[in-house]
C-alpha cells in the first residue's frame, strides 16, 4: 500500500456502510481501497433484526459476506489497519494508518461508526447488545412480553417507554436519581402502568450477557429480563473533525441527504452520521454515499 497510486476513493470503516458504499464504487470501476481494523460496535450483539433478508441472521456472518461480495469486485481492496490521521493534499487526501501506511485518494468516505460510553455500572458493559438493548426496532420482538427495564430519564424515557409499551406491558424506568418527567409525562406513565423507579444502580447480575437482576445501591434487587439504555457515545475516529468537518449538537458527522459532509470531496455513512443507528440503516446509507461520491467524481473528470 505504500506506491504512489492515489486511489478514487478510501473508504474508512469496513463494516456494513462502508462496505455497501464499496459496492456502489466498485461496480462503478472505481479504484477503493477499504481500511479496517476489524471491531465493529455490535460485535456483541448475537442476532440483527429487521433488515428484511437478513434476519436473525448473525451480524458477523452478514459482514463477512458482505465482505466477500465486495471483494469480487477486483478495483476493491481492503486493508486491515486502523486509520490514525488524515489530511487534505493537492487533488484529494492522505491517510496515515497504525502501520505507518500513507495513502492517498482523491475522495473519501467515514464509515467509522461510534464508540459507546459505558456507566460506571458492573455487568453492564458485559451485557451492552445482548440484554442491555438500545433499539425497540432492533431488539424488542425477542424480548416481548417479558419484564423490562428503561435505563434513562426524561423525554428520552419517556419516548422509549411509549414504544416499549407496545411490545410490554411489564415495564420500569429506572432514572438511577430523582426523575425530570413533565406533569403530563408522569400521568402518562401511570395511565400506562409504568413505575419509575429513582434508586442508583450499582450492578448488573447476568450469565453471559443475559441479565439476572438490577443491583440498586441500597442492596435491593429486580429481575429483568431486558433493559433498553441511553448513553452517550463520542465518534469513533476524530479524523472527520480534524478535517474541518462539521459535527451536530448530538455528537454525529453533519451530512445532507446524499450523505456529503460540510467538507468536500468527503462523505460520511452508517452510525457515524445518524440516530437510526441499525444494519439495514447502515447499508442504505452507505449505498447513497458511495453512489454520490461516484457522481462526484464523474463530474470532475467528464
Amino acid at each position: 500500500m505504500t506506491d504512489s497510486k492515489i486511489f478514487d476513493v478510501i473508504i474508512i470503516g469496513g463494516s456494513y456502510a462502508g462496505l455497501s458504499a464499496a459496492m456502489a464504487l466498485g461496480r462503478s470501476l472505481r479504484n477503493v481501497l477499504i481500511i479496517d481494523s476489524g471491531k465493529p460496535c455490535n460485535r456483541q450483539t448475537p442476532y440483527s433484526h429487521n433488515f428484511i433478508t437478513q434476519d436473525g441472521i448473525k451480524p458477523g456472518i452478514i459482514a463477512q459476506n458482505a465482505k466477500e461480495q465486495v471483494l469480487n469486485y477486483n478495483t476493491v481492496k481492503f486493508l486491515n489497519d486502523f486509520a490514525i490521521g488524515g489530511k487534505k493534499i493537492k487533488n484529494g487526501f492522505e491517510i496515515t494508518t497504525e502501520n505507518g501506511e500513507k495513502i492517498k485518494s482523491k475522495k473519501l468516505i467515514f464509515s467509522t461508526g461510534v464508540k459507546d460510553i459505558m456507566p460506571d455500572i458492573k455487568g453492564f458493559s458485559d451485557c451492552w447488545g445482548i440484554s442491555v438493548i438500545h433499539c425497540p426496532y432492533c431488539h424488542g420482538y425477542e424480548f416481548k412480553g417479558q419484564k423490562t427495564g428503561i435505563m434513562a430519564n426524561g423525554n428520552t424515557a419517556f419516548h422509549v417507554a411509549s414504544l416499549v409499551n407496545n411490545l410490554t406491558d411489564n415495564i420500569s424506568i429506572l432514572t438511577s436519581g430523582k426523575n425530570d418527567f413533565t406533569i403530563e409525562q408522569t400521568e402518562k406513565l401511570k395511565k400506562n402502568k409504568i413505575e419509575v423507579i429513582e434508586t442508583e444502580i450499582s450492578e448488573i447480575e447476568h450469565d453471559n450477557g443475559s441479565i439476572n437482576n438490577v443491583v440498586f445501591k441500597n442492596g435491593k434487587k429486580m429481575n429483568f429480563n431486558a433493559v433498553y439504555a441511553a448513553i452517550p457515545f463520542v465518534q469513533h475516529s476524530n479524523i472527520p473533525a480534524s478535517l474541518g468537518c462539521e459535527i451536530t449538537e448530538q455528537g454525529h458527522i453533519q451530512v445532507d441527504d446524499f450523505q456529503k459532509t460540510s467538507m468536500e470531496g468527503i462523505y460520511a455513512c452508517g452510525d457515524n452520521s445518524t440516530m437510526m443507528r441499525s444494519v439495514a440503516n447502515a447499508v442504505a446509507s452507505g449505498n447513497i454515499a458511495g453512489a454520490m461520491t461516484n457522481m462526484e467524481l464523474t463530474h470532475d473528470n467528464f
